[in-house]
């Protein structure tokens, strides 16, 4: 059966990046690094062509293409936090050198774009009561690295304070 991974593109710190990346998750790993075998436009001979790598059970490769091109937020990685702990820290390390932006989005480093989210978020918009849904959207609008206790309130109707 064919597997499916997502390609990252770098201008020449493909490794440093996916060991970045496997730090920070548990079930992570770098898997294999491929060194060009001749000059190329990723790279001279033995350097870092090819890193590919496990982040949370799922695999990535990240390639060395020699030139920097910009990342958009039409491909950007979701995670899903169990607690505000974890999003604290996911949000700190990925957005070290990067970018925040609105409703737990960064860009990080290398301009990866990621949503670090509250697994609760999902449950709360979900909710058949559309005035808790309606709520908790309004508050994660106005948000930048997503606050549960906040999202809670929300949920509850009750004021901040």
């Amino acid at each position: 059966m064919s597997k499916i991974a997502p390609c990252l593109w770098f201008a020449g710190e493909a490794e440093e990046a996916a060991r970045f990346y496997v730090s920070l998750l548990p079930g992570s790993r770098i898997e294999n690094v491929l060194r060009n075998p001749m000059d190329g436009p990723g790279g001279k001979e033995g350097t870092v062509l090819v890193v590919e790598f496990t982040l949370a059970g799922q695999r990535f490769m990240a390639l060395n293409g020699g030139e920097r091109l910009e990342h958009t937020h039409a491909v950007s990685f979701h995670i899903d936090c169990a607690d505000q702990a974890e999003v604290d820290r996911l949000w700190d390390a990925l957005s070290a050198g990067g970018t925040i932006e609105q409703c737990g989005w960064l860009k990080d480093r290398y301009g990866i774009s990621w949503q670090i989210v509250p697994g609760v978020l999902a449950k709360m918009l979900a909710d058949p009561d559309a005035e808790k849904a309606r709520r908790v959207m309004a508050a994660m609008l106005g948000m930048v690295k997503l606050d549960i206790a906040a999202l809670e309130r929300a949920y509850a109707g009750t004021p901040a304070g």
